[in-house]
């Protein structure tokens, strides 16, 4: 099936019914998130689908994936065709598996908030509920506890 010229939409079209600036779309064509066509006058255009795209877009930066993140699960989605409710399940689930990670994660960290504020056990010497001798040191820079390491028992 071949799609007629008023099936694309031009970038003005596209970052009106999506909200993005036109400036913002053309970065996510450079990051590979879109892929539009380009008429006999060099002019982009774009598929109706690229709406959805683009507003996933926005709606997963919103959770806090990067844009390498998202542009891996686009590249599952098919070329050429709006995508369908199975498209979008499967997506869901790749997704889903990776916000419970985070919610895990940010969980913990509420939780330890009370007990040590200050530290977060950023390699110090001297603490003394969770991370004696400077243990933690000896993983990696960072916060190595709230980074998914696990204290050694003493």
């Amino acid at each position: 099936m071949s799609l007629k010229p008023t099936d694309r939409l031009p970038i003005g079209e596209l970052a009106r019914r999506t909200g993005i600036a036109v400036s913002a779309i053309r970065y996510y064509e450079e990051q590979g998130l879109i892929a539009p066509d380009r008429n006999a006058g060099g002019q982009r255009r774009f598929l109706r689908s690229d709406i959805r795209r683009l507003s996933f877009v926005l709606i997963a930066q919103q959770f806090g994936f990067t844009l390498p993140q998202i542009r891996e699960v686009l590249d599952k989605l098919p070329n050429g065709r709006t995508p369908n409710k199975a498209d979008w399940t499967d997506i869901g689930e790749t997704f889903r598996v990776e916000l419970d990670r985070k919610i895990e994660t940010l969980t913990e960290l509420r939780n330890r908030l009370d007990k040590c504020v200050g530290c977060g056990c950023l390699s110090l010497t001297d603490c003394t509920l969770y991370n004696p001798q400077d243990r933690a040191g000896k993983k990696g820079t960072g916060p190595r506890y709230l980074m998914g390491d696990k204290p050694e028992n003493p």
